[in-house]
Order: C-alpha cells, then structure tokens, then sequence
C-alpha cells in the first residue's frame, strides 16, 4: 500500500468527530465535524482575518460543523450573532475540540455510515 493510501485510509476526511455541548448533565448540541483539510483551511484563512487566531477557530467551526445528518449547523452570516450572544468558553470548547480533534471525539462508525449514504 502506498503512503497516500494509508494516510488516506487512517487519516483521511471519511473520520467523523463529534462533540456535545452540555449544561450540566443535559445534552444541549450534538457538533459533528470531519477533519480540516489543507484546501479547507486556506479557503477559512481567506474568509477571516488571518492574523487572528479567534477568527480563524470560530471561521473553522462555522464552516466545519454539521448536524447528525451532515448539513451545516451554521451559517457564515451568524459569526456576528455568535460572536456577541453566546459565552466564549461554549464557543471556544466546541473550536478545542475541532481543532484537536483527537480520538476522544471521534465517531467510530464513520465509514460505515458514509459508505451507506
């Protein structure tokens, strides 16, 4: 196997991360993501300013999250809203969690559901 495959394969865009906004005990939002790839950071880095790491995460989270049947959960016009009415540590743990996007987040039936679609 050659190393694109294998990293592809591994690594590639069909992972499926997920997140859940909590308060308390009660399950608020579920925040679906596939991983961020080159093309897409730069194509975020050129909608944001890119000297500001704020941006750039809440850019990242706009563009990447989805709801459980992959449609987008925001919208590029509600940066603004998001910005000014929800606390920042709510946004920023959903941005840790999608920049990391560790194993701890990671949805392990991804293939199989993209692979029925």
């Amino acid at each position: 196997m050659r190393a694109t495959e294998l990293l592809r394969n591994k690594f590639g865009v069909s992972q499926l991360y997920k997140y859940e906004v909590k308060d308390g005990d009660e399950v608020v939002l579920e925040v679906f993501w596939h991983p961020l790839t080159i093309t897409e950071r730069e194509s975020i880095q050129k909608k944001v300013d890119a000297g500001e790491g704020n941006d750039f995460a809440l850019g990242l989270m706009v563009e990447k999250a989805l709801d459980e049947d992959g449609r987008r959960i925001f919208q590029d016009g509600e940066i603004a809203s998001l910005k000014n009415a929800v606390a920042a540590s709510i946004l920023q743990d959903i941005q840790l969690a999608m920049l990391s996007s560790g194993t701890e987040h990671k949805v392990e039936e991804a293939k199989a559901d993209l692979k029925s679609k």
